[in-house]
Formats: C-alpha cells, sequence, structure tokens
C-alpha cells in the first residue's frame, strides 16, 4: 500500500489540472489538509460516540435508518470510521462489510487484487491524488449467490474547514449474488473551500446485481471531484442511482465497464444547480462485449444563475456486436438567467448496434403553474409539485425512507435553504 501511495503522490505531481470542465482555479491543495484525525475510536455502539458526533449522525437520522431499513452502516467522521456494524443476519450469510483499514488488515488478498485496479492513478489529477491520500470507506464482499434482503449503508461526514475527505469504497459482488449499497454524505458550510475526493470501485462478477445509490448533500464550499467505476461480468448488471445536491462545483461521472457477454448498466441521476453553483455530472459506459445494453437517463434542473452540465459518453469497441444503448438527458430551467448544456459523446466501432440519444431542455410551463394554481395551490406549491415529477424515477428507485429524503432535499433547494 505504501507503494501505491508514493506512486500516486508522484503521478499527483506530475499530471496536470483538469481544463475541459468547470474551472478549479481557486483550489490551492497547499490549503487543504488531506487528513483529519477524528476524536473517537471506531466502535459498534452508538453510545460510545462522544457527544457531538453522535448529536450529528443522530441529526443525520442514521441510527432511525440503522434500526428500521439497513442491514449494516458504517459511519465517517472526517478522516476515519468511527461507526461501524452489521446485522447477524448479514454475518450469518457470509457477508464481509467492514471499513477499508479493517479490510486492509483481515482480506489483504482481495484488496490487493482489486484496489486501484479500476481508478488508475495516472488517469487524472485527482485520481492520483486519492491513491495518495486516501482514509476511511467501506469494503464489502458478497459470497456466490448471496442475496443481500436489506440495504448496506456508509455515511461520510466531513467536519473540518479547509480539509479534504478521500475515503475508498471497494466492494465486490460474487457470481449469482445480490446488493444495494447506499452512500450518503454531507458537510457544514464555512468560509474556506473544502474538497471531496473519494473513490468507489465495484465488481460485479458473473450473474449478479449490485445497486449503488448515491444521495450527496455537500454544502456550497465543497469541490466534489469524486470517481466511481464498476466493472461488470458476463450477465452481470450494475445500476447507479444518483442525487447531486449542494457543492460549489461537482465533477462527477460514474462509470460502467460492460466486459462479459451480456452485462448490463442502467444510469438514472438528477441534479439541482442554485446559485454559485457548477454541477458537471453524468455518466459514462464501455461496451466491451457482445449483447451487452446501457442506459442513462440524466436529469438536472438549474436555478437562480446555476450551471447544469450533463456529460454521457458511450464507447462500444468492434467485439461488442448487438449492443444497445439509449441516452436521455433532460434538463429544467427555473429561471432566465441560469445555464444548461449536454455534452454527449459517443464512440461505436461496429454497425451491428442499436444507439439512441435524446436532450431536451425547457422551462417550467406558465400553463401548468396557472392549472394547479387554479385548483388551490400556492404558486411556490405548484413549481414545487412539477420539480417533484421532474426528478420522480431517481425517488422511485430508492427505498421510502430514502425517497422522503430525496423530496425534501429538492424543496430546500426551491426554498433556496440548502447551505
Amino acid at each position: 500500500m505504501l507503494d501505491v501511495r508514493l506512486r500516486s503522490f508522484g503521478l499527483f505531481n506530475e499530471i496536470a489540472m483538469p481544463v475541459w470542465g468547470p474551472s478549479l482555479a481557486e483550489l490551492d491543495m497547499d490549503q487543504i489538509v488531506t487528513y483529519v484525525q477524528p476524536k473517537a475510536d471506531m466502535t459498534d455502539d452508538w453510545k460510545m460516540l462522544p457527544d457531538d458526533i453522535r448529536t450529528t449522525f443522530d441529526r443525520l437520522g442514521i441510527p432511525k435508518a440503522e434500526q428500521e431499513v439497513l442491514g449494516g452502516v458504517g459511519a465517517q467522521y472526517d478522516s476515519e470510521v468511527v461507526y461501524h456494524n452489521v446485522k447477524e443476519q448479514m454475518r450469518a450469510q457470509g457477508v464481509i462489510y467492514t471499513d477499508m483499514q479493517t479490510a486492509l488488515r483481515e482480506h489483504e488478498d482481495l484488496v490487493k487484487a482489486h484496489f486501484m485496479k479500476l481508478l488508475l492513478p495516472d488517469e487524472h489529477k485527482f485520481m492520483a491524488l486519492h491513491g495518495a491520500v486516501w482514509s476511511g470507506g467501506s469494503f464489502v464482499y458478497v459470497p456466490e449467490g448471496v442475496e443481500v434482503e436489506l440495504p448496506l449503508q456508509s455515511y461520510f461526514r466531513l467536519n473540518a474547514p479547509g480539509a479534504g475527505q478521500f475515503e475508498h469504497t471497494l466492494i465486490i459482488c460474487a457470481k449469482g449474488s445480490k446488493l444495494h449499497f447506499i452512500e450518503g454524505c454531507s458537510a457544514p458550510r464555512y468560509n474556506v473551500l473544502n474538497l471531496h475526493a473519494g473513490g468507489v470501485e465495484l465488481y460485479v462478477n458473473e450473474g449478479a446485481t449490485l445497486r449503488y445509490s448515491t444521495i450527496e448533500n455537500w454544502s456550497k464550499n465543497m469541490l466534489n471531484l469524486n470517481s466511481k467505476r464498476a466493472l461488470v461480468e458476463k450477465d452481470g448488471s450494475i445500476e447507479w442511482i444518483s442525487g447531486t445536491f449542494g457543492s460549489h462545483i461537482t465533477m462527477l461521472y460514474p462509470s460502467s465497464i460492460l466486459k462479459g457477454e451480456g452485462a448490463k448498466s442502467e444510469y438514472i441521476g438528477v441534479s439541482f444547480a442554485g446559485e454559485h453553483q457548477s454541477l458537471d455530472t453524468g455518466s459514462k459506459v464501455v461496451h466491451g462485449a457482445p449483447n451487452t445494453s446501457s442506459t442513462m437517463s440524466s436529469k438536472s434542473i438549474a436555478k437562480a444563475g446555476g450551471t447544469a452540465t450533463t456529460r454521457t459518453s458511450v464507447t462500444v469497441q468492434r467485439q461488442a456486436i448487438g449492443s444497445k444503448s439509449s441516452v436521455i438527458c433532460e434538463a429544467l430551467m427555473l429561471d432566465d438567467h441560469s445555464r444548461s448544456d449536454t455534452i454527449p459523446a459517443m464512440d461505436i466501432r461496429t454497425d451491428q448496434v442499436d444507439i439512441g440519444h435524446e436532450a431536451k431542455i425547457g422551462r417550467i410551463s406558465e400553463s401548468s403553474i396557472y392549472y394547479l394554481m387554479s385548483r388551490g395551490l400556492s404558486e411556490g406549491e405548484a413549481k414545487a409539485m412539477i420539480v417533484r415529477g421532474f426528478v420522480e424515477p431517481v425517488t422511485k428507485a430508492l427505498p421510502l425512507e430514502y425517497a422522503v429524503e430525496m423530496n425534501r432535499l429538492v424543496a430546500l433547494e426551491l426554498e433556496g435553504a440548502i447551505g
């Protein structure tokens, strides 16, 4: 691991800052603290956490969610996981769910075979940074044929001003297994920049199914430069569910490599950009085998001068005959001074495929607002109802409790209350 860190750090110093997306000129890495030790040791008992940390997670509703709907929970505070617990029924099935530091010690062979094999440190500057300074994060291994009935969740809270968070999530779903993993992120607002450059590596083996759901609610001083990638083997399936709220700048494009014949990828994402926000989101997929399929459905909302950009990338390699891909991008403008861009890229190297792309952009219909107001709703309630309908495909894909949380975040954004 030290070799990985040193090589990554060398690459970080060599690779230039990305210039193709939102400007990152205001980021000064000399002002970012890359490791903040929380004043707590990891425990499986909420009562053992210091009062301030426990109060933070109580307010976020994590202990309640664990009791009611989750099979296991990991909670990270700044740079380390401070709480981790998995229900006995998960252990009885042979499911391994622990923090990355423990996984390094207890499951070294699995970690060594998979760590930073999908996220290559020479790919871009912030992937190299992640490889050099990563800390915290979650490790999951689901044995062959095991279907995990209850979702697992990891929650990442960055609480220190001027700090970075660099957690690493590594999930391995063995042949024929099934898992739903939920990731939550938040941070309080400070008057200095914070940085998030986490890494997610997902291995979906033959016939396995993994749903990876993320609700990111960063504060408006956060630069969110996260990297996420899945490798899908024969007849495997990856589902990305993504809700991006908050942050000053986000650059996030979950990607899937469809390596085995019949592999599938589905991406459903929504982003909400407000004042002083530039949210650059989307998805990538590489079809590397015959009869693979992918769908991308990206929805963005912009208000108060915010910028919402959707980037999609579809690559179909020469051998991936019989593959299908559908890309749909929809943008909703809530005023006349925000901005929305759709930037699709398609690299198709065989003609024996079925490829489609559709993009739509528009403002909320005045007639729709008038109709709803004529039925007794206020203007604000009418707009909120239309926006909730717009993001419904994402909320429908989440467990009920998280769908409620998503709708609450949408309402807060419409009120301008987040951050």
